[in-house]
């Protein structure tokens, strides 16, 4: 019943260009991921919400490899539950970037020869609007072309009206609770940027630097002097002390002296505090409060001045309190030169005792990688601890887990050590701080609403210039997306708590555990309860892929050359549970090779299949009774029971039962690899390579017998495609759209996910026919009989002969075996199966015995000599003391190899050769 119109109709290749912008049109025009849909999210329905709340790309942002991989993983997992029969809701949005936008606008106002102070302020905001309204949306769009089944209808954007709401109450709530105030303290500070940034931002490397030990003579003694190191000698023209522990004996009787502070020619005083660490270096510091965060500690304990030496863009002068510290020749210079010209002067004076190589850890700018400069400033503050301690407290009961574990302990250790944030930012884009201020009766005002005289005196008010740091809208995402602070929103009541959040490990502390510390204070619960951090994209280098690195991948050059399909399935494939995903930039077609060539089989199955059932109507295997069935289709049937439960197994739970994970579930789930390779080997392993060739025969028959096989071929490659639907989910749409029965307005995006049968199958006796076709197979490969000639099996025991001879097509079709009566005492191959049966293989006619014997015995020779060499190595201590661990496992896994060889190398010569 083969249907040459079907195999007329599907093109011999798939063409994923031609497919894929017409699918998802297709699915947005029916509202599959939106409430215009039947299994979409909706509000009120009577289905179990699952939300995903999209991690918002930057609006300045183009899609790159983190995205495409960050994406994928959501989709997967929100297309799994929609079919799952879940009001699933993937909540989309960017967030207006503050630091990233405004760089932007200054860098196109630099190239005409402009600043912002040029513009003004409001001229600068409208013109960064005006630039995020024309390109702000080209992420989502591209995201669309990797099958990102998000709602856009709701996409949300972080300073928008109603998130620029909740982010003013959420600034004044935590006001009026005490937990937010302005400091005048040591930040870090970007000179590139110029504003203040939170711990989080000015983010550690390790380099290579240099460390001075410089001479500071005590006043009053005759060559008296100490020594003290310092990375960053500029910044000791802002010393104001030298520092030394109070039960050091060696500085005991300095205490209370003076030293002269070289260069500035300025007397400072010597003094006691336990901050000092007399173990390291020389035990004496310099206190630098103003360039410094531990020295400002100390200076507020001492009363120290506190003079500025570092203008914002980090050039030297005499600022705040400095007086005349910073020599006339220094003023204007650059830190970096400043340090070189200081050192030079160092050195002529005698002063430099040496200087030294030194590895040490320097702060940079998230954002333009500039190093970072501590710099005394006024900032506004969120106090962390009273937040901390709930989310803490959600944690250890079970209400947030953190995949995979060892991100757990991350988690905690910054929880129970966690600083206050400052929350303010030197920006003109971003939220205002809603923070007035009354220059006539200094009163300040934080408001809901915006101030325009002052509610005291009623005098002229200025609000505060700074904008909050773009973290603070970010970390209300979960709850401003969904209607906060209207507490009556439906969305907010329907969709919160969310469930999965899917995100990369460097923002795990920027934007995950402020979100969960946010759930906590302004909803009283964790925003979701899971935490899926998913490894990092590097090239072959291991290096982080990156645009500014030049090692970047494009993911749509991979949709437009393999398709969206391709770049999905292996990304998906390819992610262990927190591990890397390795790609070669050089080589686009080696590293999607795994998605593009799964896709094609997948095709060629479809094909095929397409070409044998017909255009007609199937049987509903439910209806088919089980006498009906043979023993290939019920082993079948039996593998789609066994994918379908490890594949949702590896999935989920999808959420903790009563709200709180129990031990035992805290690591279950979200084993995306491995859900991939179960699918994958169902349909090409056991659905196209085993069942496929078991049914050929069938097929083409036009009875009862023909109808079943037709029947069941289409019912397990429908549950073949809703399995794959989430990974590769526009080649599955396409051919499921195809497969007989279909109708009109069906969607396999909106198909149920599959359930076992649990029918008792009794399939195991074609475990033995694939053991020994396998076998067979094998035997074929290891004397390298031709494909085309055809080889005889005598079976030695009868326990399986029905078994055998009634399956003798399959094992003839699939090994091009003939099942023969024993006729004499020739030279056989034996093969045991795992059940004790013996098959043996006449070889007489078949190969050149005495040809194969000595090729085989040259073989054992040459692997002796191998291993006697390699044994030798391995015993020698020499070598495997001194050589990389990696290499001397490399090594003892070759022994392991060649020995094997040995073992069948010996084995089949005594069987074939007799001794």
């Amino acid at each position: 019943m083969t249907s040459n119109t079907e195999i007329t109709e599907m093109p011999p290749q798939y063409d994923a260009g031609a497919t894929e912008r017409a699918l998802y049109e297709a699915w947005e025009r029916a509202g599959v991921f939106t409430g215009v849909a039947n299994r979409s999210a909706r509000v009120g329905g009577d289905r179990e919400p699952f939300v995903v709340i999209m991690p918002p790309p930057n609006v300045t942002a183009v899609l790159h490899t983190g995205h495409g991989l960050n994406n994928t993983v959501q989709d997967v997992i929100v297309r799994w539950r929609r079919m799952a029969g879940d009001e699933a809701l993937w909540l989309p949005g960017t967030d207006h970037a503050g630091i990233a936008t405004q760089n932007v606008i200054e860098k196109q106002l630099a190239a005409e020869g402009k600043s912002r102070n040029d513009l003004g302020r409001d001229a600068f905001v409208k013109r960064t609007a005006d630039f995020v309204d024309k390109t702000g949306g080209e992420i989502l769009q591209q995201l669309r072309a990797i099958g990102s089944s998000a709602d856009w209808t709701r996409t949300a954007y972080t300073l928008s009206p109603e998130l620029s709401h909740a982010v003013r109450e959420a600034f004044v709530q935590l006001y009026e609770r005490g937990l937010i105030y302005r400091g005048h303290r040591v930040i870090h500070w970007c000179p590139r940027c110029l504003t203040s940034l939170s711990d989080e931002e000015a983010q550690h490397t390790e380099e290579d630097g240099r460390l001075y030990h410089i001479r500071y003579d005590i006043i009053g003694t005759r060559g008296k002097s100490v020594t003290v190191a310092t990375t960053r000698p500029e910044t000791m023209l802002g010393d104001v002390a030298l520092a030394v522990h109070p039960e050091d004996e060696r500085y005991a009787k300095l205490v209370g002296k003076k030293a002269l502070l070289p260069i500035a020619n300025i007397e400072i005083p010597i003094i006691a505090d336990e901050y000092v660490d007399r173990e390291f270096g020389t035990g004496v510091v310099k206190i630098t409060p103003a360039h410094d965060p531990n020295d400002f500690e100390v200076g507020l304990r001492h009363k120290l001045p506190v003079p500025v030496v570092m203008t914002p863009d980090a050039k030297m002068d005499n600022l705040a309190d400095a007086g005349a510290r910073v020599p006339a020749a220094l003023i204007g210079v650059d830190r970096f030169d400043a340090r070189k010209r200081i050192v030079k002067q160092l050195e002529e004076g005698d002063l430099l005792v040496k200087s030294e190589n030194h590895r040490h850890a320097v702060r940079h700018c998230y954002r333009c990688d500039t190093v970072v400069e501590p710099r005394l400033s006024d900032q506004w503050f969120v106090k962390m601890k009273d937040l901390a301690e709930p989310a803490l407290a959600g944690f250890h009961k079970g209400e947030v887990r953190i995949l995979p574990e060892r991100w757990e302990a991350v988690y905690v250790h910054w929880m129970e050590n966690i600083r206050d944030w400052n929350i303010s930012r030197q920006l003109w884009w971003g939220h205002r701080i809603p923070v007035w201020y009354c220059d006539k009766c200094s009163e300040t005002i934080v408001s809901r609403e915006d101030v325009t005289a002052c509610t005291r005196c009623g005098g002229a008010v200025r609000q505060d210039e700074d904008v909050l740091d773009t973290w603070f809208s970010s970390w209300l995402f979960p709850i401003s997306t969904l209607g906060w602070p209207d507490k009556s929103s439906k969305d907010l009541a329907a969709f919160y708590p969310t469930d999965d959040l899917v995100t990369a490990s460097e923002i795990l502390f920027f934007w995950v555990a402020r979100m969960i510390m946010a759930g906590y204070a302004f909803m009283d619960a964790a925003p979701f309860h899971t935490v899926y951090i998913h490894g990092t994209v590097r090239d072959t280098e291991h290096k982080k892929m990156s645009k500014s690195l030049g090692n970047g991948i494009d993911p749509l050059d991979v949709v437009r050359l393999f398709g969206a399909d391709a770049l999905r399935y292996t990304v998906i494939a390819g992610l262990g549970m927190g591990a890397d995903l390795v790609l070669d930039p050089e080589d686009l077609e080696r590293s999607f090779a795994p998605g593009r060539n799964f896709v094609t089989k997948l095709w060629n199955i479809g094909r095929f299949l397409l070409g044998n059932v017909g255009e007609g109507d199937v049987k509903s295997v439910s209806s088919i009774p089980t006498e009906s069935l043979t023993l290939a289709d019920r082993w079948i049937l039996s593998r789609l029971d066994a994918a379908v439960s490890e594949c949702s197994a590896a999935l989920g739970p999808a959420r903790p039962a009563k709200g709180k994970w129990k031990t035992e579930e805290r690591q279950l789930g979200l084993r995306l690899s491995e859900y991939a390779e179960t699918a994958r080997r169902f349909v090409w392993n056991e659905v196209a390579d085993w069942y496929v060739e078991s049914v050929k025969g069938r097929l083409q028959s036009q009875t009862a017998d023909g109808e079943v096989a037709r029947s069941i071929l289409v019912h397990v490659f429908d549950y073949a495609l809703r399995l794959l639907h989430p990974i590769v989910p526009f080649i599955t749409e396409d051919l499921w759209q195809r497969l007989p029965g279909r109708e009109n307005g069906e969607f396999l995006a909106r198909a149920k996910w599959p359930a076992e049968m649990a029918r008792s199958w009794n399939a195991e006796q074609f475990e033995t026919l694939r053991e020994a076709v396998n076998s067979l197979r094998q035997l074929r490969a290891d004397y390298s009989i031709a494909p085309g000639k055809q080889i005889q099996a005598v079976l030695a025991s009868t326990k399986v002969r029905e078994l055998f001879e009634t399956h003798a097509d399959i094992i003839g079709r699939m090994t091009r075996t003939q099942l023969v009566e024993p006729s004499g005492s020739e030279e056989s191959a034996h093969i045991l199966l795992s059940d004790g049966t013996e098959i043996l293989v006449p070889l007489d006619g078949m190969i050149d015995v005495a040809k194969e014997c000595e090729k085989m015995r040259t073989e054992v020779t040459q692997v002796e000599a191998q291993l006697k060499s390699l044994i030798g190595r391995l015993n020698n201590e020499s070598f495997t003391s001194k050589a990389p661990a990696k290499v001397v496992e490399g090594e003892r896994q070759k022994q392991q190899d060649l020995e094997r060889r040995c073992e069948q190398l010996t084995k089949r010569i005594g069987e074939l050769c007799g001794s």
